[in-house]
């Protein structure tokens, strides 16, 4: 009897120490899957590696930013300094002076703004820069992080993008800048800026912020808008054509403009990468930008008289959005495709056409070879016609040209 009461007592001391032992481990188990289980630190960067980020790029690409220097030579009928009025100079040549125009002048110094080197080929090194900054330029002077000045040759230069690019001698040049895809680019990301601002005593200056916006249409003259990055990092004059960057030091644009206004802060634009890229390209294979044309002339609907409206077109009287085609040059795109004088554009594929600028940048959003559906209204009749891009055969007239070709029957 006691065996098989001290037997029991072992068996039952057994399964209770079993069950300690398993509640022991079920216990460590929990402990640890709950430990493991708890929220990582935040991962966000501290002070000192946000600073880290920016002084890595600053230090990395500033010696590929330079500034761009615009020379011009003075134009005759120029005040003249009282120095040489003192001496007898006259700037119009009157009797017992010297006429200046006369005299080889040296081009001096008419505005400064900044520049990116992005490629180098063979000895040559290649810089974007804003066509603004370089234009009406008789001489163009770069001048590199080291204090040294080369004259560089305008490559090419297309005022519609704002952009240029300079060629100069690529045996100092000792940073490249590399391309983002501006089209991946999210707001908020960090944007830094580096440039001239205000001029070469402040070359190389930065500036940093956060992309604000993308996309944003910008009114740049009364018949061109251009799509560019906004941000809130410091533009100045003078930082025109410069960088702005990524945090990991590729351009993600050139800075160009910015809202200048007393109520107004932070708000700098910059054309983006991509952008810069196939400009760029374009400008270095052959000087200028390949736009495509619909050859013809046009007139705004909106010029046209109420009852020239109805009874030339076809339209209701109170219709006034669109562009009518005067003239079809013969050969162009848009013969081919059978458009006709009297024609009234309205659409470009989904896209409205409104007026001459809306129907120029919906033009310069495709290529030379693209297939746009071009929808006109026709006798009063809505008709589309299919329009293989090409060329331009002869540059469409100006708007106060067009402006000046009535169609018969106005008044």
């Amino acid at each position: 009897m006691k065996e098989r009461l001290s037997t029991n007592m072992k068996y039952w001391r057994g399964v209770v120490a079993g069950l300690l032992v398993g509640i022991a481990l079920v216990l460590g188990f929990v402990y640890i899957g709950q430990d493991a289980l708890r929220p990582a630190k935040s991962q966000e960067p501290s002070a000192q590696s946000y600073e880290e980020a920016i002084t890595s790029v600053v230090e990395n690409t500033q010696d590929a930013v330079v500034s761009v220097g615009n020379y011009q030579v003075p134009t005759s009928g120029q005040e003249l300094p009282p120095i040489l009025e003192f001496y007898g100079y006259s700037a119009e040549g009157q009797e017992g002076g010297i006429n200046l125009g006369e005299i080889e002048q040296e081009p001096q110094l008419a505005g400064t703004g900044s520049g990116v080197v992005y490629k180098i080929d063979g000895d040559t090194a290649f810089i974007v820069t804003n066509n603004h900054v370089i234009d009406g330029a008789d001489q163009v002077e770069v001048k590199l992080r080291t204090e040294e000045v080369l004259e560089a040759e305008v490559v090419g230069a297309d005022e519609l993008s704002d952009l240029a690019v300079l060629s100069v001698p690529a045996e100092n040049i000792s940073a490249v800048a590399e391309f983002a895809n501006s089209d991946e680019l999210k707001v908020g990301q960090m944007a830094i800026a580096i440039g001239s601002p205000i001029g070469e005593e402040f070359a190389t200056s930065v500036t940093q912020g956060i992309v604000s916006g993308l996309n944003r249409s910008v009114a740049v003259s009364d018949s061109w808008n251009m799509t560019l990055l906004q941000t809130d990092a410091a533009i100045n004059p003078g930082n025109s054509g410069g960088a702005l960057l990524n945090s990991s030091g590729q351009l993600i644009g050139i800075n160009s403009s910015k809202f200048a206004s007393a109520s107004i802060e932070g708000m700098g634009f910059a054309i983006p990468a991509n952008d810069v890229v196939e400009i760029t390209q374009q400008l270095e294979e052959s000087g200028e930008v390949t736009r495509p044309s619909l050859g013809v002339s046009l007139m705004p609907l909106s010029s046209i008289s109420q009852s020239s409206r109805v009874a030339d077109l076809g339209l209701d009287p109170e219709f006034t959005d669109g562009v009518v085609v005067m003239e079809v040059v013969r050969g162009s795109a848009a013969a081919e495709a059978g458009v006709e004088p009297f024609d009234v554009i309205t659409g470009i594929n989904d896209a409205q056409i409104s007026d001459f600028a809306t129907l120029r940048q919906e033009l310069f959003n495709h290529q030379v070879g693209d297939t746009i559906q071009l929808h006109v209204i026709r006798g009063g009749e809505e008709v589309t016609l299919d329009v293989v891009l090409s060329n331009a055969v002869e540059s469409e007239t100006t708007e106060e040209s067009q402006e000046s070709q009535l169609v018969p029957g106005n008044e």
